[in-house]
């Protein structure tokens, strides 16, 4: 008989017990995932991520004590000083919210609106959990608008080729590596190949990381 993989462990974040309730049951709902614990601070964090090891933490923005932006920079040091970790999506409630860039800044893999529908915030999950990222171009734009340093080069010291660099692009459009094989005409091997130059010549962990860059390094203008 063929074992089934472990679900995907999910910590939930949020100081409203009506939120936590609502992903929760949105969440165990799936055999492939479970919610292992919830808190409702970022102070709770560290403690609840190195006892119950999530593979995604759902992380709310604004809390009473210490805020998710805080929080996922705890979380993220931590992966990078044992050399693994869980990935953080950080929810909020509007998508014009300044705390949710210095989040992505922070080390978040992606973010979710409180309004998302459920099989949004179901497929978020999933998607992080294989090391993707969960953006919305249009809204990190905006985001990024007045983020760009005034002696932004576009990244020419990065020394990314001019493929890298159309990859990178694409992954500010949002696109997924399948998506960008299609429109390069490049095998999905190749792509990720790229992506992976990418994230080491810009020095970032991921994917949302790198898009982060292209925006505030004036690479992709911010702009619509």
């Amino acid at each position: 008989m063929t074992e089934l993989p472990a679900p995907t462990r999910v910590l939930i974040v949020d100081d409203e017990a009506l939120v936590r309730t609502g992903l929760r049951i949105i969440v165990d709902g799936e055999d492939d995932l479970t919610v292992v614990a919830e808190v409702g601070d970022g102070a709770d964090v560290p403690d609840a991520v190195a006892r119950h090891a999530p593979d995604v933490v759902l992380m709310d923005v604004r809390m009473p004590r210490v805020n998710g932006i805080d929080a996922t920079r705890a979380v993220v040091e931590r992966s990078e000083r044992a050399g693994s970790g869980p990935r953080v999506i950080v929810v909020t409630t509007f998508e014009n919210d300044d705390y949710v860039f210095d989040a992505l800044l922070a080390g978040a893999s992606g973010f979710l609106l409180k309004r998302a529908r459920p099989e949004e915030v179901l497929d978020a999950i999933r998607v992080v959990a294989r090391g993707e990222s969960v953006l919305f171009p249009r809204a990190l734009r905006r985001l990024a608008r007045g983020r760009q340093s005034p002696t932004a080069d576009g990244l020419s010291g990065a020394g990314l080729t001019d493929r890298e660099g159309e990859v990178l692009r694409l992954m500010a459009a949002g696109r997924s590596n399948a998506e960008i094989a299609g429109e390069l005409y490049l095998g999905v091997e190749t792509v990720k190949t790229h992506v992976g130059n990418v994230l080491a010549k810009l020095g970032v962990r991921d994917r949302t990381q790198a898009v982060v860059v292209a925006f505030t390094s004036g690479f992709v203008p911010a702009a619509d």
